[in-house]
């Protein structure tokens, strides 16, 4: 057993054990190495200002992901390459090619948010070398500017693809067999960790054995994977987390596989790795993920993390118990496997019992001829939570009726629940326009939702219905997907 987490900042290997189950990397990297180009906005993951990249090892090697400062824990920084913004520049002063584009074309105003989007760029710098406009808007969707606007970003962005450098002169590539060896000495030595700060633990599991034995002990610990929530929690309600226990690193929750069956998906998954699988195996999951927070959220957060949870607006439940998706969980007695809808119980309480963790979901492929999707309703398109999230999927017989359908429904109730009536009512009836309009009024014996600062209950309950009939209409081949910015030839 260790009693201190190992990483590496920019080029120095760091040994830390003082430090607080709840002490941010935003706070470390400012208020303790005094590395200020981090800045912090929202703290909340929201804005993009405090944006650093995380390297870890992996199945295709060493991999940078850009992930928000503010809400990213030390605890899960065991065996990882950080790099900051000031990593950048060569020591003579000389700019990194994408802090010059950004100087090249006016990409900055006030400058606040500037390393962010520096940070944000370096990484799709790293990972995709001809990036077109969709990739990256995408790489950006977690960055806010509020004084340049984002077209001088995008020309910087463009730029540094067109005029790309040697790899000689960026650190990261010059240095990636290096740190590569010095992780995996990292790596080398596994050991559960526990540092104590102040009566408070955090412990980092080097195994998902040791990860179960520690909550057999520990049944009320904390579990931080991607702390997309839990940070906010430490950011925004100033709670207390005694002990933690930081999972990011095992890589036993981290697989994600496909058959003829379905796919199923560790606990660690993250949004982004689950991406490509998802949109290829079940697009309308793919076009999901793309909404749910910025590319930082998108990989810290767990598919796993977003149903252990339990939030009732929380996006990806509702469109997995609509596709049947059962959950297993794991003690250290053994494994147990339920319907993912019988796991919420009532607002913030689970069928989780105590000891136990989620472990993976699987998830059954939608019928060829079958018909599913996933709608999801917030005030902003991009980085916004979910007012309403609903998923339906249909299957019709021969004579075009509802041989089977679950419809399933996120922010409607005090957990993500399905509309059994609606299900009752459309079973067995013709897939026509007057059977949506008859059944409509049947979402009222379902749900009653709340009024709160996202949408009032008379809202939620009309775009409800609404998505019955949308879905509807895109089944009967009309589709409604909303077009903007498209002008008519006159």
């Amino acid at each position: 057993m260790s009693a201190a987490i190992r990483f590496i900042l920019n080029g120095e290997d760091v040994s830390l054990g003082d430090f607080a189950p709840t002490e941010t990397l935003l706070d470390f990297l400012r208020l303790r190495r005094r590395l200020t180009g981090t800045k912090e906005g929202c703290a909340e993951g929201d804005c993009g200002a405090c944006t650093v990249l995380v390297g870890r090892l992996g199945e295709q090697g060493l991999c940078y992901e850009g992930v928000n400062a503010c809400i990213r824990l030390i605890g899960s920084l065991h065996g990882t390459h950080v790099v900051t913004v000031e990593h950048l520049a060569g020591k003579d002063g000389v700019l990194h090619p994408v802090q010059q584009a950004m100087v090249d074309c006016h990409g900055s105003q006030c400058g606040f948010c500037t390393p962010g989007f520096v940070m944000a760029l370096y990484g799709l710098w790293l990972s995709n070398s001809e990036p077109g406009r969709q990739e990256i808007e995408s790489a950006l969707q977690g960055n806010l500017c509020r004084c340049t606007g984002y077209e001088p970003i995008v020309r910087a962005a463009e730029q540094v693809a067109r005029e790309r450098p040697s790899a000689l002169f960026d650190p990261v590539e010059r240095d990636r067999a290096e740190i590569m060896a010095r992780l995996w000495s990292i790596r080398a030595e596994p050991q559960t960790i526990t540092v104590e700060k102040d009566g408070a633990r955090s412990i980092v599991p080097a195994s998902l054995e040791d990860f179960a034995e520690c909550l057999a002990q520990e049944p009320g610990a904390t579990v931080v994977a991607g702390a997309t929530d839990v940070g906010l929690w430490v950011t925004k309600q100033m709670r207390t987390l005694n002990p933690a226990v930081f999972i990011n690193h095992l890589t036993e929750l981290q697989t994600i596989t496909a058959d003829d069956s379905g796919i199923t998906i560790g606990a660690g998954v993250s949004y982004t790795r689950a991406h490509d699988l998802l949109a290829d195996e079940i697009p309308a999951l793919g076009r999901l993920i793309d909404r749910i927070g910025g590319a930082q959220v998108r990989a810290m957060g767990t598919i796993g993390g977003n149903i252990a949870n339990g939030s009732p607006i929380g996006d990806m439940p509702p469109p997995l118990i609509a596709l049947g998706a059962e959950l297993t969980l794991r003690s250290h007695s053994g494994r147990r496997t339920i319907p993912l809808e019988n796991y919420f119980l009532a607002y913030g309480r689970q069928d989780r019992l105590p000891g136990e963790f989620v472990e993976k979901v699987f998830v059954p492929r939608p019928a060829e001829d079958g018909f599913f999707a996933v709608y999801k309703v917030s005030k902003r398109r991009d980085e916004d939570i979910s007012a309403l999230c609903g998923a339906f999927h249909l299957a019709l017989d021969a004579e075009n009726r509802v041989a089977s359908i679950r419809i399933a429904f996120g922010g409607m109730a005090a957990t993500p629940k399905r509309a059994i009536h609606v299900e009752q009512a459309l079973t067995g009836e013709l897939w026509q326009w007057s059977l949506i309009a008859a059944v409509r009024e049947s979402f009222d014996e379902d749900y009653q939702p709340l009024t709160d600062w996202r949408a009032t209950a008379q809202y939620r309950s009309l775009a409800a219905k609404n998505l019955l009939t949308r879905f509807f209409l895109e089944t009967a081949g009309q589709s409604q997907e909303l077009r903007r910015f498209e002008l008519e030839e006159v």
